[in-house]
């Protein structure tokens, strides 16, 4: 899954511009949203947040990168405030996340049930690792993007990717197609 670029030189979007542009990648934001709560109604503030937050920082968004990446780390950014704020990281058990919510838009039972399974060991990783395998291997970003969206060194993005796949067996078979992002292919 990779979003769309915005090549749009130095445009500067207004508001409702930036609403509009913004529904696309609702869902997309959510799902990070979730991977970094562990709870949808948390997640569900957190991606109205940030698209509210998008809206209002519209003129900061240059129209050369990729709108999604700048959401993604808006709602990084908001998050980590929020657990600033609050002192403390209150944690949901995945069970309490809604089986729907992880599986959307796949449209067989065998598969829901697989990605079900898979997003619950995913979710149950530590959360810089489940942050950096979601936006890689469950958004498809590249490294370098993850990196930038996560404010981190590409180093760090991939020993992550490296620690999560000494915990998720079923990565490792993904090897071969992340050493392409790598690359930034």
């Amino acid at each position: 899954m990779t979003g769309a670029n915005y090549s749009s030189g130095n445009h500067i979007f207004s508001a409702p511009e930036m609403g509009e542009a913004l529904v696309p990648h609702v869902d997309r934001i959510y799902r990070f949203a979730l991977s970094l709560t562990r709870d949808p109604d948390q997640a569900q503030d957190l991606t109205q947040s940030t698209y509210l937050r998008a809206v209002e920082k519209c003129h900061l968004f240059d129209g050369v990168g990729r709108l999604d990446s700048w959401c993604m780390a808006i709602c990084r950014s908001i998050w980590l405030n929020e657990r600033r704020a609050a002192g403390k990281r209150q944690l949901a058990a995945i069970e309490d996340v809604p089986e729907e919510a992880l599986t959307s838009g796949i449209p067989h039972a065998e598969e829901n049930i697989f990605a079900a399974q898979v997003l619950s060991e995913v979710m149950a990783l530590p959360e810089a690792q489940r942050a950096t395998v979601m936006l890689v291997y469950g958004e498809g970003y590249r490294y370098s993007e993850a990196a930038e969206i996560l404010d981190v060194p590409i180093g760090t993005v991939m020993s992550r990717l490296a620690a999560a796949r000494g915990k998720l067996g079923w990565l490792k078979a993904s090897d071969a197609g992340a050493a392409g992002r790598a690359r930034g292919k």
